[in-house]
């Protein structure tokens, strides 16, 4: 096994570990560990509220989730003789929940799935679903199934939501500007456009002082996937996944967290994956110059690993760009996906699930959203696909109806 070069402990929070991470992007958060090209290592991480959110049947953690304070990033990991204008080889050799592990963290032995409310971060389908719910997920082996999502179980693509390098100045600069920009069109919109530097909350590793301070003025979220990677929630990235990222500071500075043990495509209950805590085993290496060699200039490229659940029969529902009330939009694949996520959604309910039940399995299970139709004036297309083989029932419209199935004690919903 890699050298453990970020231990976590599970009893202790994320700011009372040994090494401590950070919760914000920026270049001068001094690197927490140093690796040379060509070396394997492990990292612990922590699921992205640190410990918040309970294995219990309410949702009041979920409604309540404190936002300044994500993601828990372990890192920054320091890659000797990375200089900008490299590409940063990273290597996924293993990812999964905390070994050997059973108790109230999740990673421990589960993990939880999030509708977030419209005053707390929303989710895709925000307007639609504008509280918050809560699914809790029983891991045993590689299979997950929930108290709060009856009469389904799947097989998890298990993936970290988060990996990228640290920005340079002038890179941090333009996010932060843009971003300003954005927010500044309708400064009072619910969910927000987009979150600004926040220093309550702010973990910057070993920084103190004036130079937390002014770190802590300055750093990027992490919510938003930009170009040093960071939060792609691509569900692809399993065991055996390489990845190449750009590089803008010396030593890379490169930083993971987020761990996922399954998702759908988009994530789209915003905490859509089933978050934990855990561990992802890596190699590193360099292409010296590869960012201009291979124009890689503002964006990761990556190879998909092999070990993605292998599911052959789906069902999947279609969705074109005209709003719920009759409008027609021009190519919205946005809309799209959307519209096709309540088809799937409407459908499930008629099977006995609620419409919050089927929102948070379309967000936890390793369904496939894809883009179908942008060319094809005004309407786009988007399909989402469902694994018939998750459902206990057989979903399959037939003659006969669809099957009732026992919705059990439901997802817990908090309003504020």
């Amino acid at each position: 096994m890699p050298d453990n070069v970020f231990p976590l402990d599970s009893t202790q929070p994320f700011t009372a570990q040994e090494i401590t991470g950070h919760n914000r992007w920026h270049p001068d958060i001094p690197a927490a560990v140093h690796v040379k090209p060509g070396e394997s290592f492990r990292l612990d991480c922590r699921e992205w509220f640190d410990g918040a959110i309970k294995n219990d049947d309410s949702a009041d953690d979920i409604r309540d989730a404190p936002m300044d304070i994500v993601h828990a990033l372990s890192g920054p990991v320091a890659i000797e003789g990375a200089k900008p204008g490299d590409l940063l080889i990273v290597d996924i050799l293993d990812v999964g929940p905390i070994p050997q592990e059973e108790g109230p963290l999740a990673g421990q032995g589960w993990g939880y799935t999030g509708i977030f409310a419209k005053k707390n971060g929303g989710s895709f389908l925000v307007d639609q679903f504008p509280d918050a719910y809560k699914a809790v997920w029983d891991f045993s082996g590689g299979t997950a199934t929930s108290r709060h999502v009856p009469g389904v179980s799947f097989t998890g693509i298990v993936h970290p939501g988060l990996m990228g390098t640290a920005p340079s100045k002038d890179l941090l600069g333009k996010w932060n500007t843009r971003e300003a920009a954005l927010i500044a069109t309708d400064p009072n919109r619910e969910p927000p456009l987009a979150l600004p530097p926040e220093p309550q909350g702010a973990i910057l590793g070993s920084l103190s002082g004036e130079d937390f301070n002014q770190v802590a003025s300055e750093g990027a979220r992490t919510a938003p996937p930009r170009e040093n990677g960071g939060n792609q929630d691509i569900k692809n990235l399993t065991k055996g996944t390489r990845i190449f990222y750009p590089v803008f500071v010396d030593g890379a500075n490169f930083s993971v967290g987020d761990l996922h043990f399954s998702q759908g495509d988009g994530e789209i209950t915003f905490c859509g994956g089933i978050e934990m805590g855990g561990f992802v085993d890596i190699s590193v290496d360099l292409i010296k110059g590869g960012m201009d060699t291979y124009g890689v200039s503002e964006n990761a490229i990556f190879q998909p690993g092999n070990s993605a659940p292998q599911y052959s029969e789906w069902l999947a529902f279609s969705g074109t760009s005209v709003t719920l009330d009759g409008e027609q939009r021009y190519l919205d694949s946005h809309l799209a996906y959307q519209r096709a996520c309540l088809h799937a959604i409407d459908y499930l309910s008629k099977f006995g699930y609620s419409p919050e039940q089927a929102y948070l399995l379309l967000g936890a299970a390793p369904i496939e959203g894809r883009f179908s139709g942008v060319v094809d004036i005004p309407n786009a297309c988007a399909t989402v696909y469902l694994p018939t083989a998750m459902f206990d029932v057989d979903i399959s419209p037939s003659s006969n109806g669809p099957t009732q199935i026992d919705p059990g004690i439901g997802a817990p919903h908090s309003a504020f």
